[in-house]
């Protein structure tokens, strides 16, 4: 199972692409709000999560997903639950994915050292590591990383290749018309 975090704030298409984007790739995704089931993203838009993030349990978590947006990645940091769930998959080896704002929480937690990372501009001497992309999407390691909005979409067909071989992520593009 991979958790996506929806904290207030959150910026509502790096949120959104990712889950539609893998739900039609058929992986199993939920949406997990911090701090109650509603959640408002930076422009207004309130989603219903799937879950509660006092409600998850790690022990099935193959990944986890950080959108970025403003409160929404300084929310996000403040968690506990989000912590301890990007935590979890660090230990264990498990994928972790954050776009825009969002992987600084990462950089915060240590994680990127060693690691080649993207995000939005301005954040990186945020993220400790040991080199900056300028590509859109960037993977290291078990890392997936984006720089903004734009990108949502790469960044979810990327995470779809990771997880389900380039051929579906090519046949997602294609249809979602992304070429």
């Amino acid at each position: 199972m991979i958790d996506l975090f929806l904290a207030e704030g959150f910026e509502e298409v790096e949120a959104l692409a990712p889950v539609d984007i893998l739900r039609r790739a058929g992986v199993k995704i939920q949406t997990v709000g911090v701090g109650g089931p509603r959640v408002r993203g930076s422009h207004g838009v309130e989603v219903t999560a799937d879950v509660e993030a006092k409600d998850i349990s790690l022990d099935h978590l193959d990944m986890v997903i950080l959108p970025g947006g403003m409160p929404g990645t300084k929310n996000l940091e403040k968690s506990p639950v989000v912590r301890a769930a990007i935590l979890h998959c660090a230990q264990g080896g498990r994928r972790i994915a954050a776009i825009c704002a969002a992987p600084s929480i990462l950089g915060h937690l240590g994680l990127l050292k060693g690691q080649t990372a993207t995000c939005f501009p301005g954040f990186e001497p945020e993220l400790g590591a040991k080199a900056l992309s300028k590509d859109p999407v960037c993977v290291s390691g078990r890392f997936v990383t984006a720089r903004g909005a734009g990108v949502a979409v790469d960044f979810a067909l990327k995470i779809v290749e990771i997880l389900c071989g380039a051929e579906k992520s090519r046949q997602i593009r294609q249809n979602i018309q992304c070429i």
